[in-house]
């Protein structure tokens, strides 16, 4: 098992969100504290039942929630939400890939988070044929 040093929280902007699906099935009871955020340089697409995020221009925004797991639980969240992501480090085939990112809060404050964003071949299949959500918030729709 690889440890990494950082404990982030994670930014999340899909079915992990307060009040969706997975959020329910993974978060729930383990987070020590949950607020809106969003991230720039990044861009949204629809998926089928959820968004996926690839890397943008500098003005894109993304919209969604910093999420904190608990101490005590912060292990097995990492681990649930990387299982649940198709992420693991180092590997080639990966779905998604967990990178470290600053979270801007609503009253200003920069957070350094964690967010998966899709890996390279999918994020080349989204950008030349994917649905992109206009105003980077799923919640809201694409229209």
């Amino acid at each position: 098992m690889i440890t990494e040093p950082e404990r982030l929280p994670f930014f999340v902007y899909g079915t992990l969100r307060p009040g969706e699906a997975n959020h329910a099935r993974t978060l729930r009871g383990r987070t020590a504290a949950e607020e809106p955020a969003r991230i720039t340089g990044a861009l949204l697409y629809d998926g089928p039942g959820y968004p996926y995020a690839i890397a943008g221009p500098p003005e894109a925004v993304v919209h969604g929630d910093l999420v904190r797991p608990r101490d005590a639980d912060y292990d097995e969240v990492r681990r649930v939400l990387d299982l649940l992501e198709g992420y693991a480090p180092g590997d080639p085939h990966n779905l998604y890939e967990r990178v470290a990112t600053e979270a801007v809060c609503p009253d200003g404050r920069t957070v350094r988070a964690w967010v998966y964003l899709a890996a390279e071949p999918l994020a080349a299949r989204l950008r030349a044929t994917g649905t992109r959500i206009e105003g980077g918030d799923w919640l809201r729709g694409s229209g």
